[in-house]
């Protein structure tokens, strides 16, 4: 993505800046004042993810969002290392060097799982994880073995991403991907992944973390994590089956769980003021 020719309408767009922390070049937003909130978009996606809930949150908290790496506008600075481990370990250092230890995390799917995983690699953990529709299990049935078999093929074969995000870029790609993840959202959000997904860089990038990305780990770990932890649900999820999040719930010593019927995996930006305000809710009980 390029900031000159992408960025110039990007959603708080006021609020952005970069960073460069090795490995990676960061795309940082930053708003507000009071307990640092680092919010942490999900695979392919962006900081764009949170355009309606980080103003919210930033009415009474420091917010920060980033984007992942090789995602959005980061620029991917080493290419193995997009796996969980390691993200979790450049996230932790990118925040302690720019003195942004965050107090709560706030994750959607897969940056719901590296949220949990930071717990480990930074400084001092957070005093609240929430997680929205948080991927906490690999993908299971097709996904399973058609996403790392994708990220494989492009590795044999440089036009792949290119011819994926040609493929999702065209006037139905993106409404059929996110229908098929149960979500319905805003013409403008259907257009700010339209713009994501024909980046073959993004899509490069997105296709390297899948293939690297294995929570096996980090599920046998979840018992060890005392950070008190609320995991909300959009019940037509059809990314992410409902069910992950009730057995993570079990596993977790600390965790509560919200349910919002008639929301799918992007939960976040069908419905930001009510999901926001439970997060907000969350955050007020432990910070």
């Amino acid at each position: 993505m390029d900031w000159t020719r992408d960025g110039k309408d990007w959603p708080n767009r006021e609020h952005s800046r970069f960073v460069r922390h090795r490995p990676h070049y960061w795309h940082i937003q930053e708003a507000g004042e009071g307990a640092i909130v680092l919010l942490l978009h999900g695979t392919g996606g962006a900081t764009h993810s949170w355009r309606d809930v980080f103003p919210i949150l930033a009415r009474h908290y420091h917010v920060v969002a980033i984007d992942l790496p090789g995602q959005g506008f980061t620029r991917l600075g080493a290419r193995q290392r997009c796996g969980i481990d390691a993200m979790s370990q450049d996230i932790a250092a990118l925040l302690e060097g720019e003195n942004l230890l965050p107090d709560a995390i706030v994750g959607h799917s897969a940056g719901a799982a590296l949220a949990l995983r930071m717990v480990r690699d930074l400084e001092r953990p957070p005093k609240a994880i929430v997680g929205l529709n948080a991927a906490l299990e690999n993908f299971k049935g097709m996904a399973g073995w058609l996403f790392p078999m994708m990220a494989r093929m492009m590795a044999l074969n440089p036009f792949s991403a290119s011819e994926i995000s040609r493929w999702l870029g065209n006037a139905t790609g993106v409404e059929y991907l996110i229908g098929g993840i149960g979500s319905h959202i805003s013409p403008e959000g259907l257009a700010l992944y339209r713009r994501l997904v024909a980046d073959r860089h993004h899509t490069g990038a997105t296709l390297a973390m899948v293939a690297q990305w294995t929570l096996e780990g980090l599920w046998h770990d979840l018992p060890g994590i005392e950070v008190p932890t609320l995991l909300i649900v959009g019940d037509t999820d059809r990314a992410v089956p409902p069910a992950t999040s009730e057995r993570a719930a079990g596993r977790l010593p600390d965790a509560e769980l919200a349910r919002f019927p008639g929301l799918g995996h992007l939960a976040h930006e069908e419905a930001p003021e009510a999901v926001t305000a439970r997060i907000e809710a969350f955050l007020k009980a432990h910070l």
